[in-house]
This record gives C-alpha cells, structure tokens and sequence, in this order.
C-alpha cells in the first residue's frame, strides 16, 4: 500500500509490524527511534548474512558457525524477532558440528533475512 510519509513513529512501529517483531520491545533497549532507524539503514551492509551463505556454499563450518552467530546478536539487537529467532535456531544445530545444518534451518534464515531486506527500503530514513 501507500507508505505514510508524516509521522516516522508510525512508519517504524509499521516496519516491526510488517516483519513479525514487537516494536515496544524493541524501543524498551533502543530508547532513539532515530538511532534505531540509522542502524537498520547499516544491516543492509552488515556481512555476516552473506559471509554465511559462502562458508555454507563452501563447507567451511566453522566460519559458517560464526557468521550465523553474529547474524543472530546483531538481529537479536535490532528486534528483526524472525530472523533472529531463526538464526539462533541455525546456530545451536551447528555448534560444535562438522556437517552440513539441516537446509529447512538455512530455507528459514534466508526467507527472515530477505523479509528483512525487502522492507528496509520503505523505511523512512
């Protein structure tokens, strides 16, 4: 639909709305919407999404490991609830594995990830 340009408060409460989070939630830890807004704009450029996918996509395990569980805290932080719910789940069936995760964990993180990065451009900067 049509995106509301006045009135930023409820253009981020609408963001949280759109991807499953509880933007109370997440203000209770990120009192400024305004510095909350500058570091959602930066997950778009945060590597850990994608230094995940090539450590998947090249066995390495142990970064692939990493990488998720980075992804984890910095979604966790922002309040991105799927994504962060979904990265955690993908960072517990990897610790201290060798092995390749079930791709049904992987298939969640991507869809969560992308929901995320889709949305972020309708935000107000």
């Amino acid at each position: 639909g049509d995106l509301v340009k006045e009135g930023d408060l409820v253009q981020l409460k609408e963001f949280y709305d759109q991807i499953g989070s509880r933007y109370e939630d997440v203000l209770s830890r990120i009192p400024s919407e305004g510095i909350l807004k500058k570091f959602i704009h930066k997950f778009v450029n945060d590597p850990s999404y994608n230094e995940l996918k090539a450590a998947l996509n090249a066995a390495d395990w142990p970064v692939a490991f990493r990488a998720v569980h980075t992804l984890k805290g910095v979604a966790q932080n922002l309040g991105l609830d799927r994504l962060g719910n979904a990265a955690s789940q993908l960072t517990e069936a990897m610790r201290d594995k060798a092995e390749a995760p079930d791709a049904a964990l992987v298939s969640a993180v991507d869809t969560a990830y992308e929901e995320v990065v889709a949305m972020i451009p309708q935000l107000d900067a």
